[in-house]
Order: C-alpha cells, then sequence, then structure tokens
C-alpha cells in the first residue's frame, strides 16, 4: 500500500498516516517559470493498491482548479506506471454544488469532474459529505463511497445533549436527509428522542429568499443545525434566526467543510449562532485569530472516517501478483 497527500503536511494528512501506521510516500512536485507543474511519485507505485489525498478547495496560492489538476495529473501519472488499483481519498469535492440544470444553457460540473476521474483511471472515489449524494453517484460510473460527517460530530453532539432538550434541523429542504440520518444515529447512540425541524429556504440566481418558516418543533431546545458546508455563513445564520424565533433555547452550526469564503467570518458572529463545528476537511486559513468567528469555531477530524476506508480496502482487496 502507498498513501500520497498532494496536500502536504495537513492536520488530516498526519492524523490518516498516524492512524494507518502507514508513512506519506513521497513525489516530486516541481514548478516551471511559466506555471506548469510536473508531479512525479519517487517510488515504484508498480502492483501497489495507492491512496491519493486531495482536498479540492482554494487556498492562498492556488485555486480549486489548480487542486483538481493536480490530483487528475498523478492519478494518470500512477495508472501509467502500473498501479493495481488507485482511489482517490478527497474529503471536499469541488463542483459537487452543481449537479442539476436550474436554468437554461446551466453546465452540469459534477458530470463533467467525473468524466475526468474516470478519463485518467482512478478506480473509486471517497468523498466526504457531498452536496448530494444521489447526484454524485449518479455522476460517478467509478465506484462511490460517501463518508458521513455526522459521524465525526458524535463526540460534540453527545456533550451538549447532557445539558436538556436537543433537535435536528437542517437549514433548508435539501438537506433535509442527511439531517434525518444524523438524528436517527444519535436517537440511536444516546436512547433518548430527539426533535427535527426544517427551514424554509429558496435560491435563484444567487440571491436566497423565503420567510423564517419552520417545520417542526424546537421550543426549548438546543438545535444541532447541520450542512454540508459553510461558504459565506448567510444561509446557516438565516436559519439560526428562523429557529430562535421559533422558540429554540440555542443553535450549533455543524458542516463538513468550512470554506468560511467573502464575510463569514463577520457574518457567523450573529448571536442567533452559539457556536460553529466544522471538519479539517478545509483548513480554516480564512478565519483570523480575532474575528468573530474564531472563539466560537470547533474543528474536528475527519481522519477516523478516512482511515477506515482505507482499512476496508486494505483487507477486501486481494494483492496484486508479483511482477514476472
Amino acid at each position: 500500500m502507498l498513501i500520497f497527500s498532494l496536500d502536504g503536511g495537513t492536520d488530516l494528512a498526519r492524523a490518516l498516516s498516524t492512524r494507518l501506521a502507514q508513512p506519506l510516500a513521497d513525489f516530486e512536485d516541481r514548478a516551471f517559470e511559466d506555471g506548469e507543474h510536473k508531479w512525479r511519485p519517487l517510488c515504484d507505485p508498480r502492483a501497489q493498491q495507492v491512496f491519493v489525498l486531495a482536498s479540492l478547495h482554494g487556498r492562498p496560492d492556488a485555486s480549486p482548479h489548480d487542486a483538481l489538476c493536480r490530483l487528475l495529473m498523478f492519478i494518470g501519472t500512477l495508472r501509467d506506471h502500473g498501479a493495481a488499483r488507485i482511489t482517490a481519498l478527497v474529503p471536499y469535492l469541488a463542483y459537487a454544488r452543481k449537479d442539476r440544470r436550474t436554468q437554461p444553457f446551466d453546465p452540469l460540473a459534477l458530470r463533467y469532474v467525473a468524466q475526468m476521474f474516470e478519463a485518467v483511471g482512478t478506480d473509486e472515489l471517497v468523498v466526504l459529505d457531498a452536496h448530494n449524494s444521489a447526484a454524485l453517484q449518479n455522476a460517478f460510473r467509478v465506484p462511490t463511497q460517501l463518508l458521513e460527517a455526522h459521524q465525526a460530530f458524535q463526540t460534540v453532539a453527545r456533550a451538549i445533549a447532557e445539558h436538556g432538550p436537543c433537535a435536528v434541523a437542517s437549514p433548508d429542504p435539501g438537506g433535509v436527509k442527511r439531517a434525518q440520518l444524523w438524528r436517527e444515529a444519535l436517537e440511536t447512540e444516546l436512547s433518548q428522542p430527539l426533535g427535527f425541524a426544517v427551514v424554509d429556504k429558496r435560491r435563484r440566481a444567487g440571491q436566497v429568499t423565503g420567510q423564517h418558516l419552520v417545520a417542526g418543533d424546537v421550543e426549548g431546545c438546543t438545535v444541532l443545525l447541520l450542512d454540508d458546508l459553510i461558504a459565506s455563513g448567510e444561509t446557516m445564520v438565516r436559519a439560526a434566526i428562523a429557529l430562535r424565533l421559533a422558540g429554540a433555547r440555542e443553535v450549533v452550526a455543524f458542516a463538513a467543510h468550512g470554506l468560511f469564503t467573502g464575510d463569514a467570518c463577520l457574518v457567523l458572529g450573529d448571536p442567533a449562532i452559539s457556536r460553529v463545528v466544522v471538519t479539517n476537511s478545509v483548513p480554516s486559513f480564512r478565519v483570523p485569530a480575532d474575528s468573530a468567528l474564531a472563539g466560537k469555531l470547533t474543528v474536528v477530524s475527519a481522519a477516523a472516517l478516512f482511515s477506515e476506508a482505507v482499512s476496508e480496502r486494505c483487507s477486501s482487496i486481494p494483492a496484486a501478483p508479483p511482477i514476472r
């Protein structure tokens, strides 16, 4: 087995390596003067089961396009040099939000990204909490596994539940299934019923509309508000305000991916949200230490989820025959 991390020494990469007791394999990242790069493994991938960890988010020195191109190029190189099986571990998948046409001539960006992964020879994709699980699985013709971020939130949620009644909520109708699955898992773990709610939300041409309508009973509850990602923070704050108006005692926002773009660090300082909990799928480099968000932000590790996914594949797939 070989594990490469194209994200360098991030917290997630280091924790994954430690959990698997497997050092990260070395590779060359050579930059040319015109901006092109060459990515090359520095160990022989022939007949190996290879895992490549790469989160496809923007960063201070590179865009999501750069991260996507780097991953595709590296997978193609591994395939050319005889890797037996290549699994892409993608904590955050770029373009997963654009999975359907909502206006004339709209792109289906998720499908195009899927075709790129297939073209370079990816055998399987493991993703943390995609925007729409059904759309992602339909877009890819190679096997995909979706890791549920709420499994990484169980410890935090359990501690919250010890202090009074709780409810799980979705900030919009599109995330109802995600929130329902977490509610069911928590009810099983805590051996107690939890409330459930969904907040009305409509979006057109990038503008969010809809009144502060809440379906469900949250009176006197601490609400665990779950979404797949937080970008500008406006959706979470709108939902939190609606839930507080509906009688919620407190609102804690949970999301797999904390992008925190634009004015998110200011927006999420709104008192309607008491805490914000995200995984380390995206490093919180956009959150200044003195921002309104920093004091209420908790980052939990997704390493255990990816470690389990890697271990399952290593135990279920027979080793390749020796090269003669």
